[in-house]
């Protein structure tokens, strides 16, 4: 990676031009995709500069796409690997035609460019996104611990053997939108780096645990095996949890050991805010205020992600928003 002290110096002195009308429109309709998928990032966005907003909305795009593909159970995973080598050829494709919007009619494909250009994203950063979205499309199977044998009516299920190894998904999923984020929002200490690695791991397993229910029924399994032999469990016994079995303390206590591990990572989050630049903190503040106040309440519900999906209430985010807004403003002022 660059040094740290070209991020805020590049996008300075990149964002000085407007963008073109069919650059503008592109943002624009990035922007629509994220008003209506983003949840918690847009409420973020929101009180980001616009030009620093517009580019987060790229991103957000792109990244929405290829979670799209990946998600769509609709079509067979074959066929969903094959769409996603071809929009990603199709991505690569479109580099070569940036200087020319015409040639370049995908209008998030457009925006990213523009935003890579402005704020000196590299396009590794986006390749590892788009790998790490891709390991949802390669589930594997582990017949050799009889406590993970799926049993006649399961179908192949997707699983990390050791933490190790979904700490290297949470990687390519989120740690890397937060290295592309924090080029966004500036930074020039490059300790930011890891510090936006490790607060995206903590996002990352916060999330795993909302959805853990949903993604046993798409028979992904991201609590990693050694986690579920410390505590004697098994995939059936996921699948019953899904079935709306009550959860046992067993249980309880074993996700409540993820969750100390995702708290251990939110200690990142606040080393990183004062090292963003001072208009970006604001934004950066409220997407931490919302994924911990998440893990909270799941604590608070003595881990149970099994009965209905957690989440906070349309209130509780606009107070969270307005406190940002607030903050946001006071920064705009020293």
């Amino acid at each position: 990676m660059s040094d740290a002290n070209t991020v805020s110096d590049a996008s300075n002195r990149t964002e000085a031009g407007n963008p073109d009308l069919q650059t503008a429109a592109a943002y624009r309709f990035c922007r629509d995709v994220a008003r209506h998928e983003a949840q918690n990032f847009y409420w973020a966005f929101r009180v980001l500069p616009r030009r620093k907003s517009d580019a987060m909305c790229a991103v957000y795009a792109f990244m929405r796409r290829a979670d799209d593909i990946s998600d769509d159970e609709s079509k067979p995973i074959e066929a969903r690997r094959a769409e996603m080598t071809a929009w990603l050829e199709s991505w690569r494709a479109s580099r070569a035609s940036t200087t020319s919007p015409s040639l370049n009619p995908d209008p998030v494909f457009l925006a990213l460019a523009d935003t890579q250009r402005r704020f000196n994203i590299p396009h590794n950063l986006l390749e590892e996104l788009v790998a790490g979205t891709a390991m949802d499309l390669e589930p594997t199977l582990k017949p050799q611990t009889s406590n993970l044998e799926p049993g006649p009516n399961l179908e192949p299920f997707q699983t990390y053997a050791t933490f190790e190894d979904l700490y290297r998904y949470c990687y390519l999923v989120a740690s890397v939108v937060g290295l592309v984020c924090i080029r966004i929002f500036g930074y020039s200490d490059p300790r930011a780096e890891k510090f936006a690695e490790e607060t995206g791991v903590a996002f990352q397993l916060t999330n795993i645990l909302r959805d853990v229910k949903e993604d046993i029924e798409r028979n992904r399994v991201y609590l990693p095996i050694d986690l579920l032999d410390e505590f004697g469990e098994t995939i059936p016994e996921l699948h019953e949890l899904a079935a709306a079995r009550t959860m046992t303390e067993r249980e309880r206590a074993m996700l409540a050991t993820l969750a100390i591990r995702a708290e251990k990572y939110y200690l990142a989050a606040n080393k990183l805010i004062p090292l963003l630049d001072r208009d970006s903190r604001a934004a950066m503040w409220v997407l931490v205020t919302i994924y911990h106040g998440l893990l909270a309440r799941i604590a608070d519900r003595k881990m149970e992600v099994f009965r209905e999906r957690v989440a906070l209430s349309t209130a509780e985010k606009l107070t969270v928003l307005a406190r940002g807004a607030a903050l946001a403003a006071w920064n705009r002022l020293l």
